[in-house]
Order: C-alpha cells, then structure tokens, then sequence
C-alpha cells in the first residue's frame, strides 16, 4: 500500500509535464504571431523614396548633371504668363472692321446714279406743294395676296372736282412683283380707265414703262411708252407715244458730275402743235451738320465712339435750280434737313426774268412718334397745312388726317378730313 507522501509526488509531476507543454504552445503561438506582423508589416509599408537629386553645381557633380541643369528651364520661362485684357481705351482706339464691298464700289467710283430726271426736284417740292382738299376722303386698302393690293376711294361733298360733280369714287388694283407692276383704275362716275405697266427686261438694265388712258368721252386718251436706262453715274428716258390727238415723242438725260453736282435736260416734241418743249436742271447736295450734331458738339459728346454724331451726319442741304424755256420760267428749290427724320424744311422761287413776276413759297415738315405735320406759306399770304396721324401701333392701322388752307388775299378758306384704313 502506497503511502500519502508517493500519491502526491505521482500527481505533481503530471501537472509539471501540463505546464511544461503549456509554455511550449504559448511560445510557440508568439513566434508564428511574431513572425505574421512582421510580414503584414513588410507587406504594407509604402515604397521607399526615391534618392535625391544631386546638386546642380559645386563639388561632386558630374559635368553630365551640370550640362542638363543648365539646359533645364526655369519656373519662370516655362510658364508664359496670359496676355493682359483689352482696356476701353485699346478697344476704342482700334480701327473698325472694314466693309470690303463698300471699299470696293468706293475704289470704282465715288459718284452714284442721280436717278431719274422727272425725280430730281421731287422730294423738295413736295414740302411746298401740299395735297389739301375740302370734303371727305376715304381710303380702303385691302391686301388680296402678298402681290395684289386693292384700293377703294371715296371723295364726298368736295367743289374741287373739274366736271362740277360734289362726289367720286375710284377703284384701284395692282399686281407686283420684283420684276415689275400692273395697276389699273377704274372711275365709274367719268367713266374712264387708267392703266399702268412697268417691265424690266434684260436683267434690269432697261425698265419699260406703259401708260394708257381711255374715257367716255375721248378727249383725254393718251398712250405712252416709255424706256428707263442708265449706267453707274447717270440715268437716260425715251418716251413715245400719242397725247392730245398728236404725236409725242421726247427724251431726257441726268448725269452726275461730282458726288454732289447732277446736271440734266429734257426735250419733248408735240406734233398736234408742233411745239418743242425743253428744260434744264442743276442739282447740288452737300453735307450740313444737323441740330443733333450742333447739340453734341456743344456737350462733348462728339468723337470717335463719343455719341451719335459723326461729322458728316445725315443733315443734307439740297439746291434744284430749273429752267423752263417754253414758260421762260426759272424756279429755284431748296432743301435743308435740319433733324434727320424729325425736321425738314424746304423753299421754292419762282420768277419770269422776261416779266419779272415771282412767287416764294417756304415750307416745314415735322415728324412725330405717329404723326407728321406739313405746314406752307407763299408770298401772297396763302397758308396750306396737313396733319397725319396714326390710329394704332401694329403696321396698317387705321390714319386720320386732316387739311386746311387759307387764302387771306382772295378771303377763301376750305377744310377736309380723311381716314386711311388698312394702308
């Protein structure tokens, strides 16, 4: 029987070997754990840096590395900096792009086409010669198609008419294109037809133009044919045809000397009494200063991208003189446009060098925002003035309008209104 003493020593030395093996595994586990960190750690560490560059000079240096540092650009040259922007003074001082077209006709000729010999005091005249009438006038206009146009008028309760009727009425229709037009009006009252063609023929260079008119009672029929032609600075008619029961036949001729002198003359045979009808015409234009440069001028607003004005603005002043030897007549037309479409004023003098009688006539016209003011005045005290205005805003309202004049040496005096509907 064991004793006491040999049980423990047997059941020491099992947990001896326990511990023993114990610390074996621990140390063990700690090297394999050891040696895992180490290689996580290799395998996650960064890659090392680069050596760094060597000196561009100085001791230890290869001539190598010096020829490339000296090649090598600087911060500064490689790096071009942005142009600086344009100020307002560069932007204003540099020219203005050129028109190579306009440069081109300018190179040609600096002399334009006068245009027609009929048209070369039109635009002044028209400022001392005023359509006033008595009476009512409307005008009806109705847009057909985008090349046919009608007009119905209606005159009433008027003493101006030559045949002593109060009343007319007249129907009006024209067919246009780009190459020309057809109009016809018809008077029922007088029973009379009025017809109009113009062609251009041969790309433009020649504009045909005829002219017919028939009535009841045939005194007044009249055919006439008419040729348009000209050239870059001037502009020549050839007319033909039948008026007053003769032959007529004529010609005229406007040439443009300068850029602003036009001479011209016209000549015309009629065979029913054998007359020869001539006149001539000189027309100068030169450039005048309107109010609106006068204005800027006076404000410093002038110069170059200063304002509006220019110098040479659209203020035009214009002589027409005319000599008519079958009347022994000569007439002088003047026009001045003193606010480019706002204010024009124009003159006309008539005298007889045979007889010494003459006749001034001045004129205004005034152009508003929607209505224009036409006002006259002649050297015997007669006073015309007309009034236009529109209705509405949107293109083809309606125009109401209204004329008056007084004659204070023949103490006449007549009124007239008008509507304008659709034109």
């Amino acid at each position: 029987m064991d004793s006491p003493m040999s049980v423990k020593k047997s059941s020491a030395a099992p947990s001896a070997r326990a511990s023993t093996v114990d610390k074996s595994i621990l140390s063990l586990l700690t090297g394999l754990v050891g040696s895992s960190s180490s290689s996580r750690t290799a395998f996650c560490d960064a890659a090392p840096a680069p050596p760094p560059l060597p000196p561009l000079g100085g001791t230890g240096s290869s001539s190598a590395d010096a020829t490339i540092a000296a090649q090598a650009p600087k911060p500064e040259e490689a790096t071009s900096s942005p142009p600086p922007p344009l100020t307002s003074t560069d932007s204003s001082s540099s020219p203005p792009p050129t028109d190579s077209i306009a440069e081109a006709a300018a190179a040609v000729s600096s002399v334009s086409n006068p245009g027609p010999y009929e048209h070369a005091a039109l635009d002044a005249k028209r400022l001392v010669a005023l359509d006033t009438h008595d009476g009512v006038r409307v005008d009806i206009n109705k847009q057909l198609s985008p090349y046919m146009p009608v007009v119905h008028s209606f005159w009433l309760g008027t003493g101006m008419l030559p045949d002593g009727r109060n009343n007319t009425y007249t129907f009006l229709a024209q067919v246009a294109d780009e190459s020309g037009l057809m109009m016809a009006r018809v008077d029922p009252g007088r029973g009379s037809v009025d017809g109009r063609i113009h062609r251009a023929v041969l790309g433009g260079l020649i504009n045909l133009k005829l002219q017919v008119g028939v009535s009841a009672e045939g005194q007044g029929d009249q055919i006439l044919g008419e040729a348009d032609f000209g050239g870059q600075t001037w502009m020549g008619n050839l007319k033909y045809g039948s008026m007053g029961g003769g032959i007529v036949f004529g010609a005229n001729y406007f040439q443009s000397v300068t850029s602003k002198l036009a001479l011209g003359g016209e000549g015309m045979y009629i065979a029913a009494n054998q007359n020869l009808l001539s006149n001539y015409t000189v027309k100068y234009t030169t450039e005048a200063k309107s109010a609106v440069d006068e204005e800027e001028g006076v404000l410093g607003l002038g110069g170059a991208g200063g304002g509006r004005g220019t110098g040479n603005s659209d203020g035009l002043s214009t002589i027409i003189g005319n000599y008519n030897s079958a009347q022994g007549m000569l007439s002088f037309n003047y026009k001045r446009v003193v606010n480019p479409d706002r204010v024009t004023l124009g003159a006309e003098l008539q005298c007889s060098p045979a007889s010494l009688e003459s006749q001034v006539l001045v004129g205004a016209e005034f152009n508003l925002t929607r209505s224009k003011v036409n006002i006259c005045v002649d050297g015997s005290g007669r006073v015309q003035s007309t009034l236009e205005s529109k209705l509405g805003m949107a293109p083809g309202s309606p125009s109401l309008s209204f004329a008056a004049e007084v004659d204070h040496a023949k103490e006449t005096m007549r009124f007239g209104y008008g509507l304008n509907i659709g034109g």
